[in-house]
């Protein structure tokens, strides 16, 4: 396949030493007027964000860290968790001590969870700065973690560094409440087509964490790859996870890795959502098991990236012993209420028996205690009670597939948006992308973040719209920085559609926030596109 012709990982940049400003003067400092990058030695505007806040009032003396800020938690183990995570974020390169600290105090950056602000709901936080403190206020941990997300970025950009670096740190004063539009705000990785190992995907669940994305939705299983162990069907991953696109050696992940990376998104506030897709898209489990195809004959490991060719039988016994087997181990692996049962591209497979399949297969999911997720084909069957679909059409897409989609929301499921002209974040940006796909067309940075998810699909009512998913399929792509350099930077518009309203949506002020990010994934050595259509800084 094309390799990526940039540099792997971009040179960091050399900032200029920011001017240290006396004691005196901090009272007059003030935030940088909305819509302009923050001059040295001045904060970023609290309006300056990603995704926008739900409300901000600015004002008031800024905070600054000095050596005697403390971090102090109050609010039980889950404040102290997000503590302990904004303390490994700041103490490299502030270079300051940071000690935490259970006791309770008028200064320092306080970390409050308060089970009575039922205003902030499960994930909406309250961040208050001034002279002496920056105070962070959550009904939950999650509130604090996407407040600590907020507080980040209007540090300087130079906090992103892992060696200690000059300041000042300054946070501008004001307040900032803020709470999401919706509950579902994912991504999706793709780790069938390629295989992409532990680490690499803990670094995609740190970059989606920084805009408050809540949800990984894993894509562990497709024609090229079996991701994932089950222990009653050893040969999946044994030797249907041994290659992916190209030939490649593929990999799978233990139960115990798997464990791992659940845990690792949970403790940055992300619900993983491991997909299974069937009856189609299922080469590398007919290739490991003869007995899963309708003539008992196991086609060879495939490696390409054509679709619609493969499909679980659905006439025969085993198919749902199977089926039964592999979502019972996988609701084991998962806290999470929600396994994802794939369900397009089922072209092998005739509408009665994708029909009969789903009968059968929606209520194993509930007999494991989780909820159906499924792509928007599901709604071409009866989708369960409570299931959510996830709608990927786009220009093309006709207009009776849309219908069955809207039919299926005015009877009950829900449904989470990710139009691959506008979400699908594999698309190239333009003709000379040098990764990615381009059949639903070419997706620059503001086509994908100019849409609205409470109308986009005509005649869907609102309250349906659990929210949106960012996919990144990766046909193409085989390392992180190519995974980079598709999602950056089009995931923080994604993001921005799931936590803010829909009044504030303005693509004019979005461009100046959005260029302001560039510097901090120099920082942090993410391989991202400069559109044209942003105003990046000058280097």
């Amino acid at each position: 396949m094309r390799q990526h012709p940039r540099t792997p990982a971009r040179t960091r940049r050399v900032l200029g030493a920011l001017l240290l400003v006396s004691a005196a003067a901090f009272g007059s400092v003030g935030a940088a007027s909305p819509g302009a990058p923050s001059p040295a030695g001045q904060p970023r505007g609290l309006d300056q964000v990603i995704p926008a806040p739900s409300s901000v009032e600015a004002g008031g003396a800024p905070y600054r860290l000095t050596g005697d800020t403390r971090i102090r938690v109050t609010g039980g183990k889950g404040a102290q968790g997000v503590g302990g995570y904004l303390a490994g974020l700041l103490r490299p390169a502030t270079g300051l001590d940071l000690p935490l600290t259970g006791r309770g105090g008028g200064d320092g950056i306080r970390l409050e969870l308060s089970p009575g602000a039922r205003e902030l709901g499960d994930e909406g936080y309250r961040l208050t700065s001034g002279r002496s403190a920056v105070t962070i206020t959550a009904r939950k941990s999650a509130g604090l973690f996407h407040g600590v997300q907020t507080l980040r970025q209007l540090l300087p950009t130079a906090v992103e560094r892992r060696t200690a670096q000059r300041g000042p740190w300054l946070v501008a004063g004001g307040t900032i409440e803020d709470v999401p539009r919706y509950a579902h705000r994912a991504v999706m990785l793709d780790v069938s087509r390629h295989f992409f190992t532990v680490d690499q995907v803990k670094r995609y669940i740190d970059q989606a964490a920084m805009y408050k994305i809540n949800k990984l939705h894993l894509h562990l299983s497709d024609d090229q790859g079996w991701r994932i162990a089950v222990d009653s069907w050893p040969r999946l991953a044994e030797y249907g996870g041994s290659t992916q696109v190209g030939g490649g050696e593929g990999g799978h992940y233990t139960k115990d890795q798997y464990r791992d990376l659940v845990a690792y998104a949970a403790s940055r506030q992300l619900q993983v959502i491991p997909e299974i897709d069937m009856p189609g898209h299922t080469n590398a489990a007919l290739a490991s098991y003869a007995e899963l195809n309708c003539d008992g004959v196991a086609p060879p490991l495939y490696t390409g990236t054509e679709v619609g060719f493969s499909s679980l039988c659905a006439g025969k016994d085993v198919t749902y012993d199977f089926v039964d087997d592999v979502i019972r181990e996988i609701a084991e692996l998962t806290p999470g209420d929600t396994i994802h049962i794939g369900g397009d591209e089922a072209h092998s497979t005739s509408h009665e028996d994708y029909t009969a399949f789903m009968d059968k297969v929606q209520p194993v999911v509930a007999k494991y205690g989780k909820k159906v997720y499924g792509w928007h084909q599901l709604a071409g069957a009866t989708p369960a009670k409570g299931a959510t679909l996830q709608y990927w059409g786009y220009d093309a897409t006709g207009a009776q597939e849309r219908q069955q989609v809207v039919d299926a929301a005015k009877n009950g499921a829900k449904v989470v948006l990710s139009p691959a002209d506008r979400a699908y974040l594999d698309m190239k940006y333009t003709e000379d992308t040098p990764l990615g796909l381009s059949w639903a067309g070419l997706v620059e940075v503001r086509r994908s973040y100019d849409w609205d998810p409470g109308s986009y699909l005509e005649g869907l009512p609102a309250e349906a719209v659990a929210g949106v998913e960012a996919p990144l399929w990766t046909e193409t792509l085989s390392t992180s920085d190519h995974l980079e350099y598709m999602a950056f930077p089009r995931l923080p518009g994604i993001a921005e559609l799931g936590w803010s309203s829909a009044e504030s949506h303005d693509w004019e002020a979005y461009r100046q926030r959005l260029a302001a990010e560039g510097p901090r994934w120099d920082e942090l050595g993410i391989d991202y596109y400069k559109s044209p259509q942003v105003p990046w800084p000058s280097s």
